[in-house]
């Protein structure tokens, strides 16, 4: 059973879905709880899956704690009905900490995508950060994409041959849309900026400050232009259409499907976001990605050069957007087009481990 909720958990198990297809000596059991519903649903379809239940969970204003407690109840009773032999879900959402959960109290297998993403402050990001680490103690397979990602599991006692370094699923989707051609680096002055929010912590001062770096940067640098597919949820909509929405050069656009984005970060010139996926996919289109959070559970991209993180204070997301667009060689170093997170064959790296263990333990 694989479950996913909202639209990176679609985007990065899409690959390990249609890879355990292709073995043939699975059944996949997907099952989506709608945490994100149209996003979720636009992903499901650019990649041809099917989804056998759809719990269709997504309710306006629905704090956490209504979220999880409607969807460990559905959940539930969809586990005890299909009875998999494992349960399989990806990254730090609410779905998976509720995933892990049923599958805890089933007494079912459960193997976690992308385990071991860490910044050790379980209050950033929230609630991120406290799903991950409770996930991880009652995993029985955890998918590490990078080497630092296992020695923290390692590090926490987690057994070492349950630990598998795979690379990100990501960059399997990525690669699966792009080409070589795709993901060289551009030779141009930066003047073409994506622009993404959605983190829970960036709601209310942290956006209004990243909005008034944004109008000082549209006042000071009159070629720059910025697209932004503005994320649904109300605090960030209501914003970005009040603050910007007659600007001749910002471009508001509703939420992209996949390969509608992939497209945007191929033809922009640098990337600001607070999107942990774009952290990981920037670097290796070779497009250089300013960071709008205080701490990262992704590292390597920083340690790599290819991102940096400039947190939500006004003064220095301005600082860090100019330095990118006039410090030509700052660019060209941030756009060496690196992959840090994969070569692309982390699904079938996982799928492999998936049948390993249940030919030995069903």
């Amino acid at each position: 059973m694989i479950v996913v909720g909202t639209r990176p958990e679609a985007i990065k198990m899409a690959p390990v879905i249609l890879e355990l297809k292709r073995l043939g000596n699975f059944s996949p059991c997907v099952v989506a709880t709608a945490q994100h519903r149209e996003m979720l649903d636009q992903v499901l379809r650019e990649f041809s899956i099917e989804v056998d239940h759809d719990l269709d969970l997504m309710t306006n204003g629905q704090t956490l704690s209504q979220l999880t407690s409607r969807c460990i109840s559905a959940l539930d009773k969809v586990v005890t009905t299909e009875k998999p032999h494992i349960i399989i879900a990806q990254g730090d959402t609410t779905t998976t900490f509720v995933a892990a959960l049923a599958a805890f109290y089933n007494r079912i297998p459960f193997a976690h995508v992308e385990a071991g993403l860490r910044t050790f402050d379980i209050m950033d990001p929230f609630p991120e950060e406290f799903n991950r680490q409770v996930v991880s103690k009652i995993t029985r397979l955890h998918f590490a994409p990078t080497d630092s990602a296992a020695r923290y599991l390692f590090n926490e006692g987690i057994p070492k041959d349950s630990i598998i370094v795979t690379g990100n699923t990501v960059i399997d989707a990525l690669m699966s849309i792009t080409t070589t051609h795709d993901r060289q680096r551009l030779d141009r002055p930066a003047r073409k900026m994506l622009l993404t929010i959605h983190r829970r912590e960036n709601f209310g001062e942290p956006l209004r400050r990243i909005g008034k770096a944004l109008h000082m940067l549209l006042a000071s640098e009159p070629e720059l232009t910025i697209n932004w597919p503005v994320h649904p949820n109300p605090n960030v909509k209501e914003f970005a259409w009040t603050e910007f929405g007659n600007h001749p050069r910002v471009h508001l656009k509703e939420p992209l499907g996949y390969a509608k984005f992939v497209s945007a970060m191929i033809e922009a010139d640098f990337i600001v976001s607070d999107s942990g996926g774009v952290q990981e996919e920037a670097p290796a289109l070779a497009r250089p990605v300013l960071v709008l959070r205080k701490e990262t559970e992704r590292p390597e991209a920083v340690v790599a050069g290819a991102a940096q993180l400039v947190g939500t204070e006004t003064e220095s997301i301005v600082k860090s957007v100019s330095e990118l667009m006039h410090n030509t060689a700052l660019y060209k170093e941030m756009a060496k087009g690196i992959s840090p997170y994969g070569d692309g064959k982390a699904a079938s790296r996982i799928a492999a481990k998936i049948a390993e263990f249940c030919n030995s333990n069903m």
